[in-house]
């Protein structure tokens, strides 16, 4: 094993925070690292939707790859983008202790999924999350949305704000394409003096509404607000849906309105919120083993992966899996949804903490036998077409 640890990551903010985490982890074991940024198939296509890609791994084979070619040591994924299949010459080293693993809806005013009106405008990246708000909501329209954490906030902050400014402006008298076309207003409306009298009142209430300049305003954002004022939206959105783990991680959390979704009903995807760390070497394996891995988390993944596996729906299909380890047993609920939302097969099972794995391959077979494979095929012949 090399005295420099070579560490594979994307390189999205994201990523290489989480890579940052492993690199720290094996830095107090004395272990010395470096991060080796790798662009991925995932990256190389930003307009496509994440089921649209092919198939499952599209940020995983690269990263993978640069370790198999003796390029890197190791390399770290977001566990719920690691497909489920084996990979050949290469184990999961590692898995960190997991952060949150439930969806957040993220909305400007902090409304939760209940209480947005009927026709709002939902914006996520995944079909099982679109699936599940259609489910609880058929009355919102949901829309797909691409881009990292920081990149789907700026798109739903972006027309909120971009009014704000433009309100402003109009009020400092600094906008002048809007001031002019205030006063072709004003001309078709000559000669009609209580019009003029209203526009004297809205006049005074919009200078009455701001008490601090334009400047002041705009020196009050975040930098992500301050992000969002230049973004350009095709689409708009009332609220969007994403991983609590990832703003958390993003340092994100903080600088939005969120609300937790229930668990019971917004199933996560398996590996959610969790980290893994893949590598060749026995003796990498070894270190990274010592210094990262946590065995109660690695239990719950593994009946959330099993389960995943078992039913064969990788990315193709809105498939929710969640367990969480109660002594001496798992808890694992699993949610399988047609993509529209309308059926499912549903079911929560406690399984034997010292047969986790067998367990969940029969708790995923029986939900196969319930449905669940007749879901998953005409979600995989959806994508297909």
């Amino acid at each position: 094993m090399t005295e420099t640890l070579r560490l594979a990551t994307r390189g999205s903010d994201l990523a290489i925070r989480q890579a940052e985490t492993v690199r720290d982890a094996l830095s107090s074991r004395r272990r010395d690292v470096e991060l080796r940024q790798v662009e991925t198939r995932g990256d190389q296509i930003p307009d496509e939707l994440i089921h649209r890609l092919g198939k499952t791994g599209a940020f995983v084979r690269a990263l993978d790859e640069e370790v198999l070619a003796g390029d890197a040591d190791l390399a770290v994924h977001s566990l719920k983008d690691l497909p489920t299949e084996e990979m050949a010459d290469l184990v999961v080293a590692g898995v960190p202790e997991r952060a949150p693993s439930g969806d957040v809806v993220v909305h400007p005013d902090g409304l939760g999924i209940e209480d947005l009106p009927a026709g709002a405008v939902v914006g996520t990246g995944s079909l099982r999350r679109g699936a599940q708000i259609r489910a609880a909501r058929p009355d919102l329209t949901v829309e797909p949305i691409r881009g990292n954490v920081d990149t789907r906030l700026e798109k739903l902050l972006a027309p909120g704000l971009q009014a704000e400014h433009e309100r402003r402006l109009i009020a400092s008298g600094e906008d002048s394409a809007l001031t002019a076309e205030a006063d072709e207003s004003d001309a078709d409306s000559e000669g009609d003096a209580d019009g003029d009298a209203d526009a004297d009142d809205e006049d005074e209430k919009i200078d009455e509404e701001f008490d601090e300049t334009v400047e002041e305003w705009f020196d009050s954002l975040s930098d992500l607000e301050r992000a969002a004022m230049e973004r350009k939206v095709e689409t708009e959105y009332d609220a969007v849906v994403l991983a609590e783990a990832g703003l958390r991680r993003s340092n994100l959390f903080y600088e939005v309105e969120t609300t937790r979704l229930p668990r019971e009903e917004f199933v996560p995807a398996a590996g959610q919120g969790a980290i893994a760390v893949t590598a060749s070497d026995p003796d990498v394996v070894e270190a990274v083993r010592d210094a990262v891995d946590h065995p109660r988390t690695r239990v719950a993944v593994t009946v959330e992966r099993t389960v995943l596996g078992e039913l064969n729906g990788g990315c193709v299909a809105p498939i929710g899996v969640s367990a969480m380890v109660q002594g001496e047993h798992v808890h694992v609920r699993a949610r399988v949804l047609s993509t529209d939302g309308t059926d499912e097969v549903a079911d929560t099972r406690d399984l034997p903490i010292r047969s986790h794995a067998t367990a969940a391959a029969e708790f995923a077979a029986d939900l196969a036998d319930r449905g669940a494979d007749d879901l998953i095929a005409e979600a995989r012949e959806e994508a297909d077409e």
